[in-house]
């Protein structure tokens, strides 16, 4: 069993990658990395493989402190997590409660051998003190779901989300200059804000606004994004708000480039006839910034896309369509029910990247993108007293603890019809492709009612792309192989029980949490897979040249037992090394509650 350990480049690469990717390896003698060679420039990766290891080293990963927030109830106790320099704080987000809060934890003077491991190696305990709760609830209505923290300016921001939809919601700011935060305003925004983030200048604050539908789909708020100037730290009252209204006539030019849309248009709910619009399907989902602040990429998860915006102007430049994931290039374990470890390859298959959290960096002076792919689909109840009420009111299904399904769009592979030549090597059942969960919206290519093509959520893996949307590399199957020759029979598991591959028909391990951060010369994205509750770390100093690096985890395994350690990976944020102390990664875990910080050093 392998817990709370690293497992190093060179170890890992023996046991893991040269078994794996066997069809790789015919590319040539470093075939190893060759699981990306859909493109070119990933293709060439193999090659220089061994010019990576020698820059990069193996990196040591160690907890060195942890908390957990609201230990009674932990689950959504500790979501996003941010760090303030001039304090040696950590705030995090916690939303397990009645009241929306932001605990703040000690990070000076923690004493990392106080934490001790059970008998399966996962540290339970803590040695992170907590300093106070700030109760939001004081200043502003509502749920929180994101907080940012503005070093240069000592200002903290923290994205609170209208009870009811179709109300506004607002950016909470507060100056965290003192021994205790204090409250400044509230800057009203779009519906359901969902991330907030400051321009490295200090100069804004923009806002991804989900604009979710109500359960019943009968209202449906336009998705947004907001920016908040701020000049010489004076907060502006107002946002200046973009919306998607201009896209509403360009719905196939955007269909053509990989973009989802997926609602129950033309179906009358509970008395209305649903007609989404563009800008309402649209749904912003996370904000990453430029080094130079003068560009916003915005993830627009469940529709497979980026938004661009240019922060000089505060405009909207584009909608990118991501495009999908050719799984014939790749190996898949597609089912929960194949009696654990099976890779295969599919023709016809692909998947939406739908990425989370994504992040910015530069080279050779151009802006890349980081994602962190991890694929989401739309699945929305109503109230209704019985399955007659559901059905007069236009539901597709009724469910007792649920309510009234009133818009679904995924099934599994098995519950569609396939095209009998597309999909003539495969077995429609549980142990094949039969389980897997896919998009019902595309894939009848010819119109005759059967699929000849399957799209699947996420793309369990991490993908970068240059500054135009393109992507110049995608990690593979890399998170599916890597976690199945450390955890073995365990992997693919879920956050919340211990039975291995029970993830594997539902994006995997699921890439959500992700940040960079620079040690020595070379610069490192970390990976946290929500559902394994590992991390990964790849080296992104040339996005032309990505190696994997380390792996390490915080969670107990065995299986049926009651689950431990460190679960869901929800939020991270790098600390960089300073003369005195190494570089730091602080990781909000959703599930566990828990907060825990990783010293990262290189040898």
């Amino acid at each position: 069993m392998i817990t709370l350990k690293n497992i190093s480049l060179a170890g890992l690469l023996l046991v893991s990658l040269t078994a794996c990717d066997g069809d790789d390896g015919k590319d040539g003698a470093t075939g190893s990395t060759g699981l990306t060679g859909e493109q070119g420039t990933q293709g060439e990766q193999g090659v220089a493989g061994e010019d990576g290891k020698n820059a990069t080293n193996s990196l040591t990963s160690s907890l060195v402190a942890r908390a957990v927030l609201n230990v009674e109830s932990p689950e959504g106790a500790a979501e996003i997590v941010q760090y303030q320099q001039s304090t040696g704080w950590i705030y995090a987000i916690n939303s397990s409660g009645e009241k929306a809060t932001v605990d703040v934890l000690d990070l000076n003077n923690i004493d990392p051998a106080a934490l001790t491991k059970d008998s399966e190696g996962v540290v339970t305990n803590t040695n992170m003190t907590s300093v106070m709760q700030l109760d939001l609830s004081v200043n502003t209505a509502g749920d929180a779901n994101s907080v940012a923290i503005s070093n240069t300016l000592n200002m903290m921001a923290v994205a609170m989300a209208a009870e009811e939809t179709g109300d506004l919601g607002f950016i909470a700011f507060y100056d965290i200059s003192g021994a205790t935060p204090s409250f400044i305003k509230n800057v009203q925004v779009g519906h359901l804000p969902d991330m907030v983030t400051f321009s490295k200048d200090g100069t804004k604050v923009v806002v991804a606004n989900e604009g979710e539908p109500s359960g019943d789909y009968t209202i449906d708020p336009e998705g947004s994004i907001s920016i908040i100037d701020i000049n010489d730290g004076v907060i502006s009252d107002t946002a200046i708000n973009l919306d998607f209204t201009a896209f509403n006539d360009k719905k196939a030019e955007l269909i053509s480039q990989g973009v989802m849309f997926a609602n129950p248009s033309g179906r009358t709910i509970n008395g209305q006839l649903i007609n989404t619009t563009v800008a309402m399907d649209l749904e912003p989902e996370y904000v990453a910034i430029s080094s130079d602040s003068q560009t916003a990429f915005v993830s627009i998860q469940e529709n497979n896309a980026i938004a661009i915006v240019n922060l000089a102007t505060n405009t909207l430049e584009e909608v990118k369509g991501l495009g999908f994931k050719d799984w014939s290039n790749y190996q898949i374990d597609a089912s929960d029910k194949d009696g654990g470890i099976n890779f295969k390859t599919y023709q016809n298959l692909y998947g939406m990247y739908q990425p989370d959290t994504i992040a910015t960096f530069t080279w050779q002076d151009a802006n890349f993108i980081i994602s962190a792919n991890e694929g989401d689909g739309r699945e929305y109840f109503f109230d209704a007293s019985s399955e007659a009420d559901c059905t007069a009111k236009g539901g597709l299904d009724y469910d007792e603890d649920n309510g009234c399904l009133a818009y679904i769009d995924e099934s599994r592979v098995e519950d569609l019809p396939l095209d009998p030549i597309a999909f003539s090597q495969v077995n429609n059942d549980d142990d094949d492709i039969g389980r897997l969960k896919v998009s019902m919206v595309k894939g009848d290519i010819d119109g005759d009612g059967d699929y000849d093509q399957l799209y699947t959520y996420g793309a369990r893996s991490f993908s970068i792309w240059d500054q135009n949307g393109n992507i110049v590399f995608d990690s593979g199957d890399d998170v599916g192989k890597i976690t199945a020759a450390i955890h073995g029979q365990a992997f693919n598991n879920d956050e919340d029980t211990n039975e291995g591959d029970t993830r594997s028909d539902a994006k995997g391990a699921e890439p959500e949490a992700l940040t960079i951060g620079k040690i020595g010369e070379n610069t490192y994205a970390f990976i946290g897979l929500e559902r394994m509750s590992g991390i990964m770390i790849y080296d992104i100093t040339n996005p032309f040249n990505v190696s994997f690096v380390d792996y390490f985890i915080n969670r107990g395994t065995t299986e049926e037992a009651e689950i431990t350690g460190d679960l869901a990976p929800e939020g991270m944020s790098f600390i960089p090394a300073t003369a005195t102390s190494n570089a730091m990664l602080i990781v909000g875990n959703e599930i566990s509650g828990s907060v825990s910080v990783w010293e990262i050093s290189q040898p």
